[in-house]
């Protein structure tokens, strides 16, 4: 059974009298383990695809099970504890909050879920270490470069040990030495068993991935896997 399983889904918007099929009857598979890229121009679908991956958002048609719960008839209470039990979130624009620290970020989500401060904490540095900012706990995100943020995301996006990360466009504001850094990050985590989603428009980006999945006009167009 995949970890997620997406049959037929389809995501529509009003636009004045227009309706537009942002998605339109997607159908995707992705086994536990797996590192898959979401490849697409702006507009093609890819970041409303990775939303309801994610559950940041419900389609209006098709069905949608995450490790064989379906989550499309979920309310808002339940979708929100499979999105900080099971998914860890990476943005482009790291989503830091500025006057905490990088313990503090990475602890935010054990805190929704009810974790002691003092053990959320010791998670959240045992996190930093793991991507590399042991030395960088107590700074804040003006004190931090853009690579040095979107590892400490990364670390927020790991600390609940999610079933998988989702990631849009993760390197999309870093130089590319920074993006490089983060991409050798997820290929680690991937090597470890993490299952990862990844939002992209750039082909050498994605082809960091396992596998590539390539959208247009709210469709899947291509899917192929490296050897």
């Amino acid at each position: 059974m995949p970890l997620l399983d997406m049959k037929d889904i389809s995501r529509i918007y009003q636009v004045g009298t227009q309706e537009v099929r942002a998605l339109d009857r997607v159908s995707l598979a992705v086994p536990e383990g797996q590192f898959l890229a979401l490849i697409g121009a702006s507009g093609s679908g890819k970041t409303t695809l990775l939303s309801l991956l994610g559950c940041l958002d419900q389609p209006d048609e098709g069905t949608y099970t995450i490790a064989g719960q379906a989550v499309q008839s979920l309310d808002a209470k339940a979708l929100a504890k499979v999105r900080n039990k099971r998914i860890g979130f990476v943005f482009q624009a790291f989503n830091l909050l500025p006057r905490l620290r990088a313990d503090e970020n990475v602890a935010l989500p054990l805190r929704y879920g009810g974790v002691p401060e003092a053990e959320r904490l010791k998670r959240a540095r045992e996190m930093l270490e793991r991507v590399g900012l042991g030395d960088r706990v107590d700074h804040t995100p003006n004190e931090l470069s853009g690579g040095q943020s979107q590892r400490v995301a990364i670390a927020r996006a790991l600390v609940t040990d999610p079933a998988m990360i989702l990631a849009d466009e993760p390197t999309g504001n870093l130089d590319s030495k920074s993006g490089q850094e983060i991409l050798d990050l997820f290929r680690a985590l991937h090597a470890e068993g993490r299952t990862l989603v990844m939002v992209t428009h750039d082909d050498d980006v994605a082809a960091t991935a396992q596998r590539r999945v390539r959208l247009a006009d709210g469709q899947i167009i291509s899917d192929e896997e490296t050897d």
